[in-house]
């Protein structure tokens, strides 16, 4: 027997969120667990649920995509699609940055995005169609260094994270309070849009290490 997957839905309007549901509801392998009305009770939602996959309006209250930064913070393990009527690129590219595997417009089907789920929980991503050449173009620009925004504080700090070390040990290594890395870290992870110490650890093996500013 196939795996259930685990959905909680989020949108503000009732109707729609009821429809979303009740669409899902009638799919085979697919349990809906909770429904909330804005990103507050969404994160708490998938704090106490644990969801596989979080499907997400961009535009409710307190913001979709804030509410997918903090879930995949809270719990990485949820996969989260976006659904939205928004056919702007930078909302799409935001919603890829905040963590998001899925992007769907509300004009698709049921079927449609229960697809989008199965596919999603599998470990894939998608992207409306009428939205992925946009963002193929997007990724394709060539783009500046990840490390711009950073100070050379930063950088310095960053490199000793990039080798392992924790905040205690860097504040020895280069004479500071532990509790000023632990600020210095907060800086760093979201300039870089990041979620963790070990994201911006990936990043450094990734891109090379950061070099002083010029």
């Amino acid at each position: 027997m196939s795996e259930t997957i685990r959905v909680a839905v989020a949108d503000d309007h009732p109707m729609f969120r009821a429809g979303v549901v009740m669409s899902l509801a009638g799919e085979d392998g697919i349990e809906v667990v909770g429904e909330a009305s804005d990103a507050a009770s969404a994160l708490h939602l998938a704090r106490t649920e644990l969801p596989d996959v979080m499907v997400l309006d961009v535009a409710m209250p307190g913001s979709g995509l804030a509410a997918a930064h903090q879930i995949g913070a809270a719990c990485p393990a949820t996969r989260i699609v976006m659904l939205t009527v928004s056919e702007d690129e930078d909302d799409l590219l935001a919603a890829v940055k905040a963590g998001a595997s899925g992007y769907v417009l509300k004009g698709a089907g049921g079927n449609e995005l229960a697809d989008v789920i199965r596919s999603v929980h599998a470990g894939e991503v998608y992207v409306a169609p009428a939205l992925a050449w946009g963002l193929l173009r997007e990724l394709q620009t060539p783009r500046t260094s990840p490390y711009d925004e950073l100070t050379d504080r930063e950088r310095d700090v960053l490199e000793l994270v990039a080798e392992g070390l924790s905040n205690q040990e860097i504040g020895e290594r280069l004479g500071l309070a532990e509790k000023t890395i632990k600020h210095y870290m907060t800086n760093i992870l979201g300039k870089l849009q990041v979620r963790s110490r070990v994201e911006a650890a990936l990043l450094v093996a990734r891109e090379g290490p950061p070099q002083p500013r010029e």
